[in-house]
């Protein structure tokens, strides 16, 4: 285990990427910036519905945001466009010096294979597969090698309180620890930006408090950004900052811990 070169930080891959012109490269000075994002759908009947709003936001790295509203307000899509999985209406997104909204397909590709980590409220884990090879699949999608892979989807999940289950199938595994594998599938390549969509929409509060903790400590630790979608307000509680999606338009929230 001692020779595995597992993904660097988001720390430890500016000062080898400073120098390089690849996209999605780290600084630590800049982190998410947002500037007025706006987008609409064309309803049945023809008419267009705003869901956003001249959004403008930014996170620093090391910071975890969360947005919090109750559903229909906007969330998943905001995060969609975080994500290159959409296109804005108007307006920006940069990460670090890699502007999304302006990124060909291939640079966008590279940039979610690289850079980005999402997490879904349902898993959509591989059921037939161990919780180390759901794990170690983004790895092996970046050509590492099969038995690195494993070794580092090993150490994710042992740091997650889940060394115990790494050759369990994920069919046998509770909920709880379903969104766990989840959770490290999506940091195993250490990326620079987080994305969760209702991380802990369906489980019990204990386990939800160890998907919500996982997530902070995980861009403190590695100055990453960490934005998190979600309507729970302990969840909220936890990040560094909370802002409140309402009409298409954010407005900050103070929450009783922050």
């Amino acid at each position: 285990m001692s020779n595995v070169q597992c993904p660097m930080s988001g720390r430890e891959a500016a000062v080898v990427q400073s120098s390089q012109k690849d996209i999605g490269h780290w600084t630590l000075d800049i982190g998410l910036k947002v500037s007025d994002l706006r987008k609409s759908y064309e309803s049945p009947n023809g008419d267009r519905i705003e869901v956003l709003r001249s959004i403008s936001f930014s996170v620093l790295p090391g910071e975890s945001l969360a947005i919090i509203g109750p559903s229909g307000t906007g969330k998943s899509t905001l995060l969609n466009l975080l994500g290159g999985l959409d296109n804005p209406d108007h307006g920006s997104i940069s990460v670090g010096p890699f502007e999304i909204t302006s990124a060909s397909f291939s640079s966008l590709t590279r940039f979610r294979n690289q850079r980005l980590g999402f997490i879904f409220q349902f898993h959509h884990l591989m059921l037939d597969l161990t919780a180390a090879e759901n794990v170690s699949l983004p790895l092996m999608i970046r050509r590492t090698s099969r038995s690195e892979a494993l070794a580092c989807a090993r150490k994710m999940l042992e740091s997650n309180g889940l060394r115990d289950r790494c050759e369990h199938l994920v069919s046998h595994l509770s909920g709880g620890e379903q969104q766990r594998v989840a959770v490290c599938r999506a940091l195993v390549t250490s990326p620079s930006l987080v994305l969760a969509d209702e991380p802990t929409g369906n489980l019990d509060a204990a386990n939800s408090d160890l998907v919500a903790r996982s997530l902070t400590e995980y861009a403190r630790k590695n100055g990453s950004v960490v934005v998190i979608a979600t309507h729970n307000q302990k969840l909220a509680g936890l990040c560094d900052r909370t802002l409140q999606l309402h009409d298409g338009c954010l407005a900050p929230v103070k929450m009783a811990s922050q």
